[in-house]
């Protein structure tokens, strides 16, 4: 039985490739791969039972938190982290023109983002336009001499790479994570989890982060969203490096939950990079 995987379409994406990484390294059977329009989404397909697992980026080393990403997230509360890879992403400009005749530059905002000061540097008079993935870019742009696309130079599909790579930052890399619907798995290097606070006071984070503290997890990574209920409420993402604290990770819920109002665990899981 084959295995549907969403993730970031069209053809040609970094998603694409992460997603076909993140399925060979969690061996499924007979993957399938669905290319969607947007992140929501792709989210929106797992949760809605339209596909077995879904491939997403979560963090990239530029830009921070991939935001559409960690709000579907807290928003679908029964999808859970099965493993993640790390992929270093490196842009190339591609157009069916010269660099000289470029006025318009497409791609997905965050490729925009990372390339920013080289497009500043190099033509800072074009226009940048988002698209909703690197691979719509190119698609758009094929043909006209004025527009330009950021995306992989592996799907540029007949046209010329005007400069590769223009990413501002060497080490640009992004991380995706396969979500499944499937039991939390017990197994790993890392696990991630979200919670809200029970109040808004002060010391109210501090507590709440003395728990981690106090079961000797090492917190790798936090970042805050709005709850969208009210100005000032935030929702608190964190990654936890569990190395030989599995046991301990197992009591952190029960740690936190004199403190938060809700606790979201999206698992533990393995985490690999790509060289």
């Amino acid at each position: 039985m084959s295995t549907r995987v969403a993730y970031l379409g069209p053809k040609g994406t970094f998603a694409e490739k992460a997603a076909k990484a993140l399925a060979a390294l969690e061996k499924l059977d007979s993957p399938e791969f669905s290319p969607c329009k947007g992140l929501r989404s792709v989210v929106d397909n797992l949760a809605n039972n339209l596909c077995e697992a879904a491939v997403v980026p979560i963090e990239n080393s530029v830009e921070g938190g991939v935001t559409t990403t960690l709000d579907s997230l807290w928003r679908n509360k029964n999808l859970f982290i099965h493993r993640a890879l790390v992929l270093p992403i490196k842009h190339s400009l591609m157009s069916s023109g010269s660099i000289s005749t470029i006025s318009e530059v497409l791609s997905h905002p965050q490729a925009i983002a990372q390339c920013s000061q080289w497009l500043n540097d190099i033509i800072p008079n074009a226009v940048h336009l988002p698209t909703n993935s690197t691979a719509e870019a190119i698609r758009m742009v094929r043909g006209s001499s004025f527009r330009a696309a950021i995306g992989s130079k592996d799907a540029c599909e007949g046209l010329n790479i005007l400069a590769y790579p223009i990413n501002d930052i060497e080490g640009n890399c992004t991380r995706f994570v396969l979500l499944s619907k499937n039991n939390i798995k017990v197994d790993g290097n890392r696990a991630s989890m979200a919670f809200s606070l029970k109040s808004n006071s002060p010391g109210a984070l501090l507590k709440a982060l003395n728990c981690i503290a106090n079961l000797d997890l090492n917190m790798s990574r936090i970042e805050s969203r709005p709850s969208k209920r009210e100005l000032g409420e935030y929702v608190f993402f964190i990654d936890l490096d569990l190395n030989n604290n599995k046991k301990e990770f197992e009591k952190i819920t029960e740690e936190l939950s004199p403190f938060c109002n809700q606790i979201i665990n999206f698992g533990c899981y393995f985490e690999s990079e790509v060289e």
